[in-house]
């Protein structure tokens, strides 16, 4: 089983970073494979709403959009850190996120556990994790907690490490991803079937 780990930090060595390999750290203790994603320091565009992914799969623009969805197929589960700008998820991960869940075909994320993650100096940290949390409940999704919000506290990652509540909830994190795949799986070799899945019914509000 194999967990992708986002960095949505320009910043490759950051604090964000530094949350995340703690969450790693502990899902390999946990004999779960993990692979790290930078999503990079270039710009990164928002969903142009061109609709091109409906057919493909994969967005028209290509970037790392596309070098993720390729890669989140082989996938069991998924960690998104976002650093805190101005109180919510910085531009860069919110136009990722975008187009990532609107390109991808939702089968590739369906069931498939995911929590988020967020850094700050000091506050903004609940909305950015309500923010990303929103991705994964309209994907079906099940969403992983630990003993607080998954958040850390810190300007540079030494001060993150010296959040030792903040690494706690990233070692909790850790282990509670790895015991969700883990009854997932067992679920499946049980014969334990997924969801049946409706149609989708789609209702506007304006007649």
């Amino acid at each position: 089983m194999k967990v992708i780990l986002v960095n949505g930090s320009p910043d490759r060595h950051g604090c964000t970073a530094t949350a995340l390999a703690e969450v790693a750290a502990a899902l390999e203790r946990e004999g779960i494979e993990t692979e790290m994603f930078h999503i990079g320091g270039k710009p990164i565009s928002g969903c142009l709403g061109c609709g091109r992914c409906n057919d493909s799969g994969r967005c028209f623009i290509d970037d790392c959009v596309n070098d993720f969805i390729d890669r989140a197929a082989s996938a069991d589960g998924f960690v998104f850190g976002s650093p805190v700008y101005f109180a919510s998820a910085n531009g860069a991960m919110t136009a990722f996120m975008d187009r990532v869940f609107y390109a991808a075909p939702r089968e590739m994320f369906f069931m498939k556990p995911a929590a988020a993650v967020a850094s700050a100096r000091r506050a903004g940290t609940t909305v950015t994790l309500d923010q990303l949390n929103k991705y994964f409940m309209i994907t079906q999704m099940p969403i992983v907690s630990s003993q607080y919000w998954n958040m850390v506290h810190g300007n540079t990652p030494d001060e993150v490490r010296q959040d030792l509540e903040g690494l706690q909830i990233m070692r909790t994190l850790g282990k509670n991803m790895a015991y969700m795949l883990r009854c997932l799986e067992a679920g499946r070799a049980a014969g334990v079937p997924l969801p049946a899945r409706e149609a989708r019914v789609a209702t506007n509000f304006i007649r």
